[in-house]
């Protein structure tokens, strides 16, 4: 194995980590309770605190990476989120936990978009569309594994102080991985040191901030008047994006938009990570609180889904090259299959044999998800200079936080909507939650065979003209620092 793979190998460990830390604290839920006294609006600062503080600084942490070195920033961001980690763990309180876990989320967001950035500079062609499968392999996998391993860790430590080690498992990774990146990544190859816009910043974190809250806080946060922020976020976004158009060293390379591939992959994967990542949440829910599933039992229940997502991840990484935004579209089809083979094998079998009768339905869903995340990716991303990778992975992975407590705040209100109207139906509420998973994927879907349409005129159009538009986009984007 060359350097490359190899710096790549630290990459995706650290990143598996950051993105694992989302879904293995949900069934540390009761444990984190038991043991800290917690009420249920801490608990979910525990959960929405990290995602919050993740989405805030990861088209800031991006161009920051871009701008000066990927490798210190990665090393930064890992060395971070490996002390908060310990921090969370050691938490005498539920004060100081949720502190730890705001601190964890900063640390991710700050990771995260120089491994998109790095693997932009490492790899080219058929090697960039592997890797981008490797990184997708890590997002599928972490997101549906982690009720597993959490479940597991509380199994083997117990249940009173069982919850510390999700938190300590990071510590010796995180080491190992620190000292690999100060020997394998590579030094910054542009020596240009640019600075970071003070005032695009602010409009940026103010915005996404607004737009972020009242979804991660929409079942502990009661009233309308949170959703005023959504719109006055939309404000500040507009602010910030008129503002970057002026500004001599912008976050974001506007013209970026111009392209057809990223403007729509960025659009189905907000809308993606709507729709699927809320499915473990209402799964885990249901097993646990509805059917009496220990934290282990419902980690094992979801595997399917994760082993599905793993290994076609990994295929669809090596032929996204051949196949494009088509073999995008298929993956979004097997996903509604299989997720629809789920509701109706929760409709016919609602006892505790659920887990397996949905085993094969998720292990369909999860093979779709691989065929989705990470070929998604790597078109979106394929016209963008790699110079500018870590800010547009910045803005894509925003996109998939904000889609994510979107999906969240959407299937949740349904799913306990249901529990209150039915008297405690678990079974009816997770199928009617399913049914707005089902509509984000569908979304996505619609947006995929938008792409496909625009793809085939441009291909039919007279030769020079059909291909005019993106040319222009992808000059403007390589102009934007002009």
């Amino acid at each position: 194995m060359n350097t490359r793979w190899q710096a790549l190998s630290v990459c995706l460990v650290a990143a598996f980590m950051t993105l694992l830390d989302v879904s293995i604290v949900n069934v540390a839920l009761p444990s984190i309770r038991a043991g800290l006294h917690a009420s249920d609006a801490e608990l979910q600062w525990i959960l929405s605190g990290y995602a919050l503080t993740f989405g805030l600084v990861l088209v800031p942490a991006g161009r920051l990476g871009d701008a000066r070195s990927r490798r210190a920033v990665f090393m930064s961001g890992l060395a971070l989120f490996t002390a908060a980690s310990a921090a969370a763990g050691l938490a005498p309180t539920i004060l100081l936990l949720v502190i730890a876990r705001l601190v964890q989320g900063v640390a991710g967001g700050i990771l995260n978009p120089q491994v998109a950035g790095l693997i932009q500079q490492l790899f080219r062609g058929a090697e960039r569309g592997r890797a981008f499968g490797a990184l997708g392999a890590v997002i599928g996998v972490a997101t549906a594994v982690g009720p597993l391993l959490g479940g597991g860790l509380i199994a083997i430590a117990g249940s009173a102080e069982g919850w510390r080690w999700v938190f300590y498992v990071n510590i010796p990774v995180g080491i190992a991985a620190l000292f690999l990146a100060w020997r394998l990544l590579p030094a910054p190859v542009y020596g240009q040191r640019q600075g970071l816009d003070p005032l695009g910043v602010l409009l940026l974190g103010a915005g996404v901030l607004c737009v972020l809250l009242p979804l991660v806080q929409e079942q502990q946060w009661k009233g309308d008047l949170k959703w005023l922020l959504i719109p006055a976020g939309a404000a500040l976004l507009a602010a910030f994006a008129g503002w970057e158009r002026r500004a001599r060293t912008p976050m974001v390379v506007l013209a970026l938009f111009r392209l057809r591939s990223y403007t729509l992959g960025s659009a189905i994967a907000l809308l993606y990570f709507a729709g699927f990542t809320a499915v473990f949440f209402i799964f885990t829910l249901y097993l646990q609180n509805g059917l009496g599933y220990s934290a282990l039992g419902a980690g094992l229940a979801i595997t399917p889904f994760a082993v599905g997502s793993g290994v076609a991840s990994a295929l669809g990484g090596r032929v996204v090259s051949r196949f494009g935004r088509p073999l995008v579209a298929a993956g979004l089809c097997l996903v509604l299959v299989g997720l629809g083979a789920a509701w109706l094998a929760v409709e016919l079998r609602p006892g505790g044999g659920v887990a397996w009768a949905t085993a094969a339905p998720l292990l369909l869903a999860g093979i779709g998800s691989g065929l989705v995340i990470s070929p998604n990716q790597t078109i979106t991303l394929s016209e963008v200079d790699y110079t500018e990778g870590g800010s547009a992975a910045g803005v894509l992975q925003t996109g998939q936080r904000v889609g994510t407590a979107m999906g969240v705040a959407a299937v949740g209100s349904a799913f306990f909507a249901t529990i209150a109207g039915t008297g405690g139906d678990w079974a009816a509420a997770f199928r009617r939650g399913l049914i707005v998973v089902l509509g984000f994927v569908l979304a996505a879907l619609a947006a995929a065979v938008a792409d496909l349409v625009a793809g085939r005129r441009e291909a039919s159009a007279p030769p020079g003209e059909g291909a005019q538009a993106e040319a222009e986009g992808r000059r403007g984007a390589e102009g934007g620092r002009g």
